[in-house]
């Protein structure tokens, strides 16, 4: 994708949304703080209890699915010359029931409707975190790489005020982290889920004949770094520009 210009891209924000993101960052800087104390973070807490911790398994084993928002999430890894500087990567779902009213399916090559309509989830942004359970990046993928089902650009980002895990299971505050840094990169994200059906597309007009969908080589579609402090940074400055604390 195209750097992430924050000065220019927060100026078009919402009041609201700013504020949201302040608040999201505090909760995402909370449930570092209730980690930290004990010597623990994010990575640490949701794979306590493991014996050994396995590429590919999917961490909690079954996922953690909110039945009230039909959000959900895993975390996993790939082998390490995979994802240079990467432990694992959250990603981040919604299910149907989950989804705004009149939101369907894209009509892409080969796509077969599951058994369970509730089966046609969107994968809405992975989190890159590395090995001190710090986020370093998100990046959205082809619709592969999770075995989504795949939705527009415009429909994905509609879907994202709809994310968030709110119970305990299997670990409070990671569950409170993962909803607050969806909240929190919400511009980010919503650039990345367009940039990804870009790439996509200009992908599939080079390549005609090939099922870009199913391209084993074509694997993130759009990637940007973050940092957490910096997100934080840009809100209050753009907060303080509008007179708003």
């Amino acid at each position: 994708m195209n750097e992430f210009d924050t000065k220019r891209d927060f100026e078009s924000l919402s009041l609201e949304r700013l504020m949201d993101m302040r608040d999201a960052c505090a909760q995402v800087m909370e449930c570092f703080r209730i980690l930290n104390a004990s010597g623990d973070n994010i990575v640490g807490e949701l794979i306590k209890g493991e014996d050994t911790f396995y590429e590919w398994n999917h961490y909690p084993d079954g996922d953690v699915y909110d039945s009230e928002s039909h959000s959900q999430f895993y975390y996993h890894a790939h082998p390490p010359e995979e994802r240079p500087g990467e432990h694992g990567h959250f990603h981040t779902f919604l299910r149907p029931k989950g989804m705004p009213e009149g939101i369907a399916p894209a009509p892409i090559p080969e796509y077969e409707a599951p058994e369970d309509p509730d089966d046609n989830l969107c994968h809405l942004v992975a989190i890159s975190m590395d090995r001190a359970g710090v986020p370093i990046k998100l990046f959205t993928t082809n619709r592969w790489v999770t075995g989504e089902v795949w939705y527009t650009a415009a429909d994905a980002c509609q879907m994202l005020d709809q994310f968030v895990i709110d119970h305990a299971q299997p670990s409070w505050p990671v569950n409170l982290w993962v909803s607050g840094i969806v909240r929190l990169f919400d511009p980010q994200i919503r650039a990345l889920i367009n940039a990804r059906d870009i790439a996509v597309q200009g992908w599939q007009a080079a390549n005609p004949g090939v099922n870009i969908f199913e391209e084993r080589e074509y694997e993130v579609a759009a990637e940007c770094e973050i940092d957490v402090e910096a997100q934080l940074e840009a809100v209050e400055t753009e907060l303080q520009r509008r007179g708003a604390v």
